[in-house]
């Protein structure tokens, strides 16, 4: 059976051909041509002209007649989400805390499909090669914020999840097979966090624990990132981890409090096992 038969009776094709333009235009690729757009979405030229316009009349797509670039107003789509998710206005002080006591950056990620994604960071001064701001997404199973989102869920789960990951390496110390990620897996769930030591970049080491709701569902991952060059494997477990998991009880904490209402998208997102690539 083809894809389009077994979509919903209801399901809006044009729809998600639009959302496919949109999803075209990252971080490394911010202007593109028409034929790229078309490429990247898997359109004809003449469709992605179509959606290109359109979403230029609505005012989220610029052209200097050669090239698009989304616009600002596109920031409104996402808006809307976190606009009733208060898990990162909860998050964000206790992450303004730990970077001045540890001088290093701090983010909370949540899953979506089979990424993480950044919704609050707090830099530090220091220049990363890494770019990240929120809506950063990266796969989950490289991260350590990843990781331990992904140790809470149902071994069957992460199965399904492995199977369908890309598991190319990104560098030598990359885990690039899923009997390592299981074994990986396994083990960041009997200690409670996460160490990634440069297997996402060379020269990048990061450190993350797991966020509960009130249910003790892990609705979330913060973590911190370093420079190897400044601190070792042991230096971040004796240094940082302590820091990073008084932080994250006291998110837990604040939950505990809160209630369910602002966990429900991190919770959503966790649960699904669709692929938004």
């Amino acid at each position: 059976m083809s894809e389009d038969a077994a979509r919903a009776p209801y399901f809006v094709k044009s729809f998600e051909r639009g959302l496919a333009v949109i999803r075209a235009f990252d971080a490394e690729h911010p202007a593109l041509t028409l034929s790229e757009v078309a490429r990247a979405s898997e359109l004809t030229r003449a469709a992605a002209r179509r959606f290109l316009l359109t979403l230029a009349d609505l005012g989220y797509v610029h052209t200097d007649g050669r090239r698009f670039r989304l616009t600002p107003r596109v920031l409104e789509l996402g808006y809307s989400y976190l606009a009733g998710f208060t898990l990162p206005q909860i998050a964000e002080p206790h992450l303004e805390q730990l970077v001045a006591q540890v001088r290093e950056s701090s983010s909370l990620c949540v899953l979506d499909g089979d990424d993480v994604v950044y919704v609050a960071r707090v830099p530090t001064s220091r220049i990363m090669t890494a770019s990240i701001t929120v809506g950063t997404r990266f796969p989950a199973h490289l991260t350590s914020v990843g990781r331990v989102i992904l140790a809470a869920l149902p071994d069957a789960e992460v199965d399904i999840r492995l199977a369908r990951a890309d598991l190319r390496p990104h560098t030598a110390r990359t885990l690039a097979s899923a009997d390592a990620l299981r074994a990986e897996l396994r083990r960041v769930r009997r200690q409670g966090y996460a160490l990634v030591d440069q297997e996402l970049e060379d020269g990048l080491r990061s450190v993350a624990a797991p966020v509960r709701d009130r249910d003790g569902e892990v609705v979330a991952g913060v973590n911190i990132a370093v420079h190897a060059g400044r601190n070792s494997v042991d230096s971040v477990r004796r240094d940082l981890l302590p820091h990073l998991l008084a932080t994250v009880a006291r998110i837990d904490a604040d939950l505990r409090i809160t209630g369910p209402a602002v966990t429900g998208p991190a919770r959503a997102a966790g649960r699904d096992t669709g692929t938004h690539r």
